[in-house]
């Protein structure tokens, strides 16, 4: 939590606890290798705000490109995924 001033991790993990879909989110970004931390809140949606804090692209997700038209223009060595259709797989944006 000193990385997280201002925030209480019990506010966090209750509104976590009110929508489980955020934790399958979450923890598809662990998955792949991310690390997914907290780092702020939007007092506006009352929403917290998590990123993938890994310090390098993890794993699961190199080697792609960042949308299905580039991956589709690819005519050698066409990547498996893109960034964006991931994202959305993962319910994130």
């Amino acid at each position: 939590m000193h990385r997280h001033p201002g925030l209480m991790w019990a506010d966090v993990e209750a509104r976590l606890a009110a929508q489980p879909e955020k934790l399958w989110s979450l923890h598809a970004m662990e998955s792949t290798g991310g690390e997914p931390d907290v780092v702020g809140y939007d007092p506006a949606t009352g929403e917290y705000i998590f990123y993938d804090c890994a310090t390098e692209s993890p794993t699961g997700r190199r080697n792609a490109c960042y949308d299905r038209e580039a991956q589709l223009s690819r005519k050698e060595n066409r990547p498996e995924h893109n960034a964006l259709d991931m994202a959305t797989e993962m319910g994130i944006e």
